[in-house]
């Protein structure tokens, strides 16, 4: 079975970026999807807003911690993870969150400038220079 999901919306906060203690960069961050209709009844707007908890790894989330911040309009791809624990008090908790392979901006109501990123042989990233619109550095 699938579960892929493509959303769009605006984040609700700046991405928190942490470090497992093997290292591994993870972000979290959330995102407000807003769904605006008129009731053909009473021809009131109507509007319903949901939130989805994000989390991206290692490359990605530093990618998205260094370019997006509270406000900025994404388009989310990933997949669906439910995580389950069980809190001190002995009751059972469960969440949905959405596992990012791949997050942009969205380029419907604002601008991105977009910066490619060389990784060395050892996985370590260095920023290269913007490129124009020939695809070659500056």
């Amino acid at each position: 079975m699938d579960n892929s999901q493509a959303l769009v919306g605006r984040l609700t906060r700046d991405p928190e970026l942490r470090f497992t203690p093997s290292g591994d960069a993870v972000v979290n961050f959330s995102i407000a999807n807003n769904k605006r209709w008129q009731d053909r009844v009473t021809k009131e707007w109507k509007e319903q807003t949901s939130f989805f908890d994000i989390v991206a790894w290692r490359e990605l989330a530093e990618h998205i911690s260094d370019s997006l911040g509270k406000g900025n309009e994404v388009m989310v791809f990933g997949r669906l993870e439910q995580s389950t624990w069980e809190e001190q008090d002995g009751t059972k908790r469960s969440k949905v969150t959405i596992a990012a392979d791949h997050v942009g901006p969205s380029l419907r109501a604002q601008t991105a400038q977009v910066a490619k990123v060389e990784h060395t042989k050892t996985g370590e990233q260095a920023a290269a220079a913007p490129a124009d619109d020939s695809g070659e550095p500056f």
